[in-house]
């Protein structure tokens, strides 16, 4: 057998495996999502309806509006919040030394939770009576002292927010630290040479060199933020009220707790629209030419 034609049959259980765990799935809920099926009526799906569902989502559903604004409100603040720590972190880890590599090796634990644990313990450090994050935070400011952070919205929502950059913080630094260390020392020796201070440094030498990574890091983030999920069940269920409902969690709540299979392939697929633009856009900067 020549190795032209064994090369794409080795290649074939993996399109296998793709076809039927991933394209497979998202043919059928494209299709379902211009169905009207409700599993409390029947358990096939029912007529073709055309665009009514995804009609309904932008227009007269305010669940799905509430849902958008504060998965929107989520990942702005989520990702924003995840860039600036692993920056500040990737910067002081740049610099050569025992602690600084042993804290490099430490840093990827917190990835290697799941995240449907985080949920579950910082619904516990975030206790209104016994929570180890609660104490501290009225310890230090003594305004926050008797919040119940999981009973206020906006308070639920931070929460939610300081989970999933626990979690993804240290990743994303590693990512920038990697960056760093590809970008050359001389631009920066050179503007100190010329009296630029640290700062100056940073801001006109080293963050814009490191912009590509940034953006990278970002699209990225912005991404899993999109898709927040398992924190959501475990740690605020959608509470207080549907302060942190996000698409995903809804997306859940239609098909498994109001059984509307048409409404929830509708409502998923506005989702992975929004999850596609983003990836071609990280397809394109990552492929994209130094000299474009």
């Amino acid at each position: 057998m020549r190795d032209r034609t064994l090369k794409y049959l080795l290649l074939v259980p993996a399109a296998v495996l793709v076809l039927g765990t991933t394209l497979w799935p998202l043919a059928v809920s494209f299709t379902t999502s211009f169905r009207d099926w409700r599993l409390t009526r029947s358990v096939t799906p029912g007529p073709f309806i055309g665009f009514e569902h995804y009609i309904t989502a932008a227009t007269d559903d305010p669940e799905f509006l509430n849902a958008l604004t504060v998965t929107a409100t989520f990942v702005l603040i989520d990702v924003t919040l995840t860039l600036v720590c692993a920056l500040g972190l990737a910067l002081l880890l740049r610099r050569a030394g025992v602690l600084q590599s042993l804290t490099r090796a430490v840093l990827i634990l917190p990835f290697a939770v799941s995240p449907a644990l985080v949920g579950i313990s910082f619904r516990f450090m975030f206790n209104a009576e016994m929570g180890v994050f609660t104490w501290l935070a009225g310890a230090v400011f003594p305004p926050l002292q008797g919040v119940v952070w999981l009973g206020d919205r906006s308070a639920a929502l931070l929460v939610l927010v300081f989970s999933d950059a626990w979690r993804w913080v240290p990743y994303m630094t590693l990512v920038v630290l990697g960056g760093l260390a590809a970008l050359p020392r001389e631009p920066e020796e050179a503007a100190r040479m010329d009296g630029a201070r640290e700062w100056q440094v940073l801001r006109d030498v080293t963050l814009p060199a490191l912009l590509p990574v940034l953006a990278i890091v970002g699209i990225l983030k912005t991404v899993f933020a999109l898709k927040m999920f398992d924190q959501v069940v475990t740690l605020t269920g959608g509470g207080p009220g549907s302060s942190t409902v996000t698409l995903a969690y809804l997306v859940y709540s239609i098909a498994f707790r109001w059984y509307d299979m048409g409404y929830a392939s509708a409502v998923a697929w506005i989702l992975t629209a929004m999850l596609m633009g983003l990836a071609v856009w990280y397809t394109r900067l990552v492929l994209r030419k130094p000299d474009a």
